[in-house]
Parts: structure tokens; C-alpha cells; sequence
């Protein structure tokens, strides 16, 4: 039915909506920092200064 279309439209819209902003948030929130600080050692090399 042709009167039925929009409402059909509207569904698959918000349907496409819910899909994007799931894909989104799960994009954003499950993403892991690797945390490289830890692995790497900070070694400062002293000067000595000699006036």
C-alpha cells in the first residue's frame, strides 16, 4: 500500500540511526590505549657542566 511507505521509510531510517550510533559507541568505548610508558625506561643522560 502507498499509504504505508512513508511509515516503512521512517522505520528503516531510524533503524540505520541505531545502527550507526551503536557502531559509533562501540568504536569510542572499546578502544585499548596501549600503554608504552611502562615498557620503555627513562634514562636522562646527566651533563655535568664544567664552568
Amino acid at each position: 500500500m502507498p499509504q504505508m511507505a512513508p511509515m516503512n521509510w521512517m522505520m528503516l531510517f531510524m533503524y540505520m540511526i541505531i545502527i550507526f550510533m551503536f557502531m559509533a559507541s562501540l568504536n569510542y568505548f572499546a578502544f585499548m590505549y596501549s600503554n608504552s610508558t611502562s615498557s620503555k625506561k627513562n634514562e636522562f643522560s646527566k651533563i655535568n657542566w664544567k664552568w
